[in-house]
């Protein structure tokens, strides 16, 4: 199935990805990965749990799980009225949102560097996580983007932030059961697997 078009369901997890514009960047400074964060954590922590993310300067993955439909059909009687309801309620109600992160950031990215048009491929990529052991790769491939000795220290993925006591709008708690403890999620992080996304 096209990874641009495949249906977000409830209760699953993605691999959610995405890059500039012809491989732009589309985060030059501190400021830009924070405020894309920010724009994660007002936008799509109502509709979805983040397990780990990282954002590179020209493209970012986030690794997601939808919430439920109860709690997204409730989500959607507070919120658009045109938000379709029903069997395709929870794909709306999170590409909304999805949208609303793009589109914020888009703008600010532009007004801050000055300029103009689409600045993030649309609509993102995505990818359903079928299995435990595809849900472990998926945290760990998304970690280890940087590189295979920079990711450790790499400041804006979720690595050090799930190894950290800091306040966080991740579940950190569920990563760290996924590999038992902190001790084998670090082992773990440094055996080389061949990921195949």
């Amino acid at each position: 199935m096209d990874i641009r078009i495949t249906p977000i369901e409830a209760d699953c997890f993605y691999h959610i990805y995405n890059r500039g514009i012809n491989g732009e960047v589309i985060f030059k400074t501190a400021r830009n990965y924070h405020f894309f964060i920010n724009k994660i954590k007002n936008n799509l922590l109502s509709v979805c749990d983040v397990y780990a993310y990282c954002l590179m300067p020209n493209h970012f993955h986030l690794l997601v799980k939808i919430k439920s439909d109860k709690y997204l059909n409730e989500i959607t009687s507070h919120l658009d009225k045109n938000i379709e309801k029903g069997l395709h309620a929870s794909q709306n109600i999170f590409s909304k949102q999805f949208s609303k992160v793009f589109n914020s950031y888009s703008q600010a990215f532009n007004k801050e560097n000055n300029r103009h048009g689409a600045l993030i491929e649309s609509p993102f990529k995505r990818k359903l996580i079928t299995s435990e052991e595809y849900l472990r790769k998926c945290v760990i491939y998304i970690h280890k983007n940087p590189g295979s000795e920079d990711f450790k220290n790499y400041k804006h993925s979720s690595y050090k932030t799930i190894l950290s006591n800091f306040k966080t709008l991740l579940k950190r708690n569920e990563v760290l059961e996924m590999f038992e403890d902190k001790e084998n999620f670090i082992m773990c992080h440094k055996i080389q697997i061949d990921y195949q996304f």
